[in-house]
């Protein structure tokens, strides 16, 4: 399968990409604008960052921005599916990049593997129904210790209808919103993405029956003096 999302991102970093990397649903398409949104500075969260002293797990690592800066602090895996970006993120110096899937973590790690774990740019939401969100927080459970903690992020839903986020799509069930799109690059088709976008609420919901808490919640760009349509979640798992 072509991956024209993780090519362009390479071909970036290495000064090779002519054309725009677009996102297309249906007729309405967007060039993505990959410098700022892969190769920016890491800003650290204040209330997740303190809380790292040993193994950090970084899922959907992207070109490696994250896993770059909590290296230098403590042992970090970076795991993202495409190849092309695992490249990219060895080329920068990630120590540890490898090809891995978030969604089959036990199949990937053993027990009590991570101390921490972090996924930021809403591949949580690529969850299909909420039995798969609480089958993924339990696994994520399983790979890591007893005393870990986990930041997440996601699209608010109904905020991201409110303000026509690009290939968004309403559900009339509370909490819930879905994202429809695939990347082209250079005649390169990539395959349809279909998010789930749920709430903090929806998320708090799939943590029943796992050894996870939401613990606090902030906006996904605490950086910004606007309101973000994303959220972050900040999980522990009660002692």
């Amino acid at each position: 399968m072509t991956d024209p999302f993780g090519r362009a991102i390479r071909d970036h970093h290495r000064g090779e990409r002519a054309e725009p990397l677009i996102d297309r649903d249906g007729d309405e398409t967007r060039e993505h604008t990959i410098e700022e949104f892969y190769f920016g500075d890491h800003r650290p969260d204040e209330w997740f960052e303190p809380r790292i002293d040993g193994p950090l797990l970084d899922m959907g690592a992207g070109a490696g921005r994250d896993a770059l800066y909590f290296q230098e602090r403590v042992e970090t895996v970076a795991i993202d599916p495409s190849e092309h970006l695992v490249e990219t993120m060895r080329d920068r110096g990630v120590e540890a990049a490898r090809v891995g899937v978030m969604f089959a973590l036990r199949e990937q790690f053993g027990r009590d593997r991570f101390d921490a774990a972090l996924s930021i740019g809403s591949q949580l939401q690529l969850a299909p129904s909420q039995h798969a969100l609480r089958a993924f927080l339990a696994d994520l459970a399983h790979v890591t210790t007893t005393d870990a903690t986990a930041m997440l992020d996601g699209y608010k839903p109904e905020f991201a209808v409110e303000v026509d986020l690009f290939a968004v799509r309403d559900d009339p069930e509370p909490g819930l919103a879905h994202r429809v799109f695939h990347s082209e690059y250079e005649g390169d088709v990539g395959e349809t993405l279909v998010f789930r976008l749920f709430s903090i609420e929806r998320l708090r919901d799939a943590t029943v029956g796992t050894p996870w808490d939401v613990v606090d919640t902030a906006d996904g760009h605490p950086a910004s003096d606007e309101e973000s349509v994303m959220w972050r979640a900040l999980l522990e798992k009660p002692q």
